[in-house]
């Protein structure tokens, strides 16, 4: 990744805007409220924004497109994806892929280098801009293709990674990663290919710190930058063990609630908000560029920027780790 667009990545926050509650993730948003939500993470001081083409079949990009096409494009760092293409679909219905009311259109898998171009050819149409600063190819994993995981893994190293290594190349891209659930799926792509960042969601959070196994050291080693996603997981660490708390894109079982429950005791006993303790833990992680988090309001932008500066005892995180 080259210097000066990893510089405006991190920046003094270190936070992005994750795109997918822009594009009506599992409630709808209308696009007032989105573009006041996106305006308030620029006035808050981020300026690293993150979308797909998936998050609302196209409607997310459009809105951070409506916002940021009025910012000097220098300013802010851009990222979105390749892996699936948007087909016009008249019948569209009400919810699709956890998305309610998105665009017309339907996505389908796509990892070839053709589909590549395409694709980011059509999201700079849908952002109305002209420059996008890093690609992910997305969710190469288990999560999403299950036993096909290794036939589109194989597909999309032959054809996607090709393509957006060339865009790179050629300066059209400042730098090219994977975005995924698993950290399975970064370590096996740092072994097959040259990416500079890997963007991994849900795998470095006070409940699931399994990417430190192996592929934190392995990104220290590499200069691999990690941009952390999903570190609420799903929102349990955000909204706490409530009876309706979610996990890792479901309801929480019983024995993530009672962990909640214990971690958020241990947290309010150093006078710490659970969130707080949540975002900044993953801010810690020693190849973290930047921390993405969703929003749905100008006041959880807001809510998040103060987690992120709230003051934290060195102790508990001591207190932490023994309360695992």
């Amino acid at each position: 990744m080259n210097d000066s667009l990893l510089e405006r990545l991190a920046g003094p926050l270190r936070l992005g805007l994750g795109g997918a509650p822009l594009g009506n993730l599992y409630a709808p948003l209308d696009d007032e409220s989105a573009g006041r939500t996106i305006e308030e993470a620029w006035r808050q001081g981020l300026r690293y924004f993150d979308t797909a083409p998936l998050y609302g079949h196209g409607l997310s990009e459009l809105r951070l497109g409506r916002v940021l096409g009025k910012k000097p494009r220098d300013s802010f760092v851009l990222s979105t994806k390749v892996g699936r293409l948007l087909r016009p679909d008249p019948a569209a219905p009400e919810e699709r892929d956890g998305y309610v009311q998105g665009l017309p259109f339907a996505p389908h898998f796509d990892y070839s280098f053709d589909g590549a171009m395409r694709s980011i050819e059509e999201s700079l149409e849908r952002l109305g801009l002209a420059r996008i600063d890093i690609a992910f190819i997305h969710d190469i994993d288990r999560h999403t293709h299950g036993e096909r995981q290794p036939q589109r893994f194989s597909e999309a190293m032959d054809g996607a990674y090709r393509a957006l290594d060339r865009l790179r190349t050629e300066g059209v891209l400042g730098a090219i990663g994977i975005g995924v659930n698993e950290w399975e799926a970064c370590r096996d792509a740092l072994a097959a290919g040259d990416f500079d960042c890997m963007m991994l969601a849900g795998r470095y959070t006070l409940l699931d710190v399994s990417a430190t196994r192996e592929l934190v050291p392995l990104c220290v080693a590499r200069r691999v930058r990690l941009i952390l996603a999903g570190v609420f997981n799903s929102g349990i660490l955000a909204s706490g063990a409530t009876s309706n708390a979610h996990f890792d894109y479901g309801p929480a079982p019983p024995a993530v609630r009672e962990r909640v429950e214990r971690l958020a005791g241990i947290c309010a006993g150093f006078g710490v908000a659970l969130p707080a303790a949540a975002l900044q833990f993953a801010l810690a992680c020693p190849c973290a560029a930047a921390v993405v988090v969703g929003a749905r309001s100008p006041a959880e932008i807001a809510q998040s920027v103060a987690h992120s500066r709230a003051p934290i005892p060195a102790a508990l995180w001591d207190a932490l780790a023994r309360g695992h």
